[in-house]
């Protein structure tokens, strides 16, 4: 008797698990904002005790870590979950809400590092949902760029925005 198997879906791989940041986009409802809650939790002890000095630039390194994590990931995510953009990757949100974070200046972030994570998230999900232009043309770019770049351009806007609100 011949053995039929259901057809499975692949294992996650690495990519898949950095592309979810560790599994955060299988959340629901709203796996982009999770992300960014989640993100933003990571951020504020570093906005809050860190040197000013140190704020900055681990923001930075956050961001540009998640930048070239997405890129690295998006292929094995695409293959994956069989779309473009799928709403399981996630690395995209960590990438814009750090950069939100991160253009808060770093003396307002460690004064008032839980209002400017907040402001900074909230404002980073609004960009980001309502993808006003020039962040929508973003989003059409081919692979791990249209899934990167346009949350890339949400996280600048919402940065400014949170900078110049809190200032």
């Amino acid at each position: 008797m011949a053995e039929t198997s259901a057809p499975s879906r692949p294992h996650a791989t690495l990519g898949v698990v950095i592309a979810t940041a560790f599994g955060i986009g299988y959340l629901r409802p709203g796996p982009g904002t999770w992300a960014s809650v989640a993100t933003g939790v990571c951020a504020w002890p570093v906005c809050r005790f860190a040197d000013q000095a140190c704020i900055t630039l681990s923001l930075v390194s956050m961001a540009l870590a998640s930048l070239v994590a997405g890129l690295l990931s998006a292929r094995s995510a695409i293959g994956h979950f069989g779309r473009s953009d799928p709403s399981q990757v996630v690395i995209d949100e960590v990438l814009g809400t750090a950069i939100a974070i991160g253009c808060i200046p770093a003396n307002i972030l460690h004064r008032d590092a839980l209002l400017a994570v907040l402001v900074a998230v909230v404002a980073f999900r609004v960009f980001d949902i309502a993808k006003p232009w020039p962040v929508s043309w973003f989003e059409r770019l081919p692979g791990g760029w249209g899934i990167m770049a346009d949350d890339l351009v949400a996280g600048l806007f919402a940065g400014a925005f949170s900078a110049a609100v809190l200032h």
